[in-house]
């Protein structure tokens, strides 16, 4: 198991509530004017595991989004809240039931919760979430040039990594080349939010396998630096992240993803694995 600092990490309450769905009028990368579901809410039917493509959809979290109306206590929400955390529901008819974060996204700043659809049908715009706080900090002790930006450290227990030749090997669905990633590139942190793959040549999206990935789906973004913002092109860089929203349909726009770590060295490389999911550690750890 690869070594970390675990014993010293601090876990802390945050919490938010149920989002209301956003709608926008969208013109597409192709011209034409659409009006589909969008951010926020409860989205009920989609959850971690489904196909991140071929809805009719823009920008959808799926199951629950959550935030804060105060927006000094959104970044906490945002910052502190890991893929994996614990969250249970504190108020409503879902009160008690418990679930995980996926992730963040960015712009809208939501962070995205996976509950099982029978909670999904008790639960109603505003009801209280909290999670527990878990990961940031996290050091991995044999790796000075790793930096693990967002998830928890029992369900990075979880995961099948390797050591081989001084990298990390990661488990990971597809290996992204960093210059088809988008919206989000520029962005100040990588410790919340997210950012985009660009997704409209197809083409290239059938060969890389792209169009196939599922939410919870962790990836390998190849010539990616994150260590201090979002999106630094860098040869030789690597990242490892996690797919939180749908595809899009505007230019320059897809599927979000959520950073976990990154290497700026590229010591960290992707073992293409089509079962790495976070759904799949999350319930091997039950």
């Amino acid at each position: 198991m690869i070594k970390t600092n675990k014993e010293l990490i601090v876990m802390q309450a945050v919490q938010g509530q149920v989002s209301h769905p956003k709608v926008r009028q969208r013109v597409t990368a192709e011209g034409k004017t659409i009006t589909v579901p969008n951010v926020g809410g409860i989205t009920y039917g989609v959850h971690v595991g489904d196909d991140a493509f071929g809805l009719m959809v823009d920008h959808l979290e799926p199951a629950v989004s959550m935030k804060n109306t105060d927006k000094v206590d959104n970044v906490g929400l945002m910052t502190l809240a890991c893929p994996g955390n614990y969250a249970r529901v504190i108020s409503g008819e879902a009160k008690g039931d418990v679930g995980y974060v996926l992730g963040t996204h960015g712009g809208i700043d939501h962070t995205i919760v996976e509950f099982a659809e029978e909670t999904l049908e008790k639960m109603v715009i505003g009801d209280k979430i909290l999670v527990k706080g878990h990961g940031k900090g996290l050091v991995l002790h044999d790796y000075p040039n790793v930096d693990v930006i967002s998830i928890d450290p029992e369900l990075l227990e979880k995961i099948d990594i390797e050591e081989e030749n001084g990298k990390v090997v990661f488990p990971v669905v597809a290996k992204i080349p960093g210059a088809v990633m988008g919206s989000g590139v520029g962005s100040g942190t990588s410790h919340s939010g997210d950012y985009d793959i660009i997704t409209h040549d197809r083409a290239l999206m059938n060969e890389l396998g792209i169009d196939k990935l599922k939410f919870g789906d962790f990836v390998l973004l190849e010539d990616s630096d994150n260590t201090y913002g979002l999106g630094g092109y860098f040869r030789g860089a690597s990242t490892i992240g996690i797919i939180v929203h749908s595809d899009c349909l505007i230019t320059g726009h897809g599927p979000g993803v959520t950073v976990v770590m990154t290497s700026k060295k590229g010591d960290i490389v992707g073992k293409i694995d089509p079962t790495a999911n976070i759904g799949k550690y999350i319930k091997e750890s039950k």
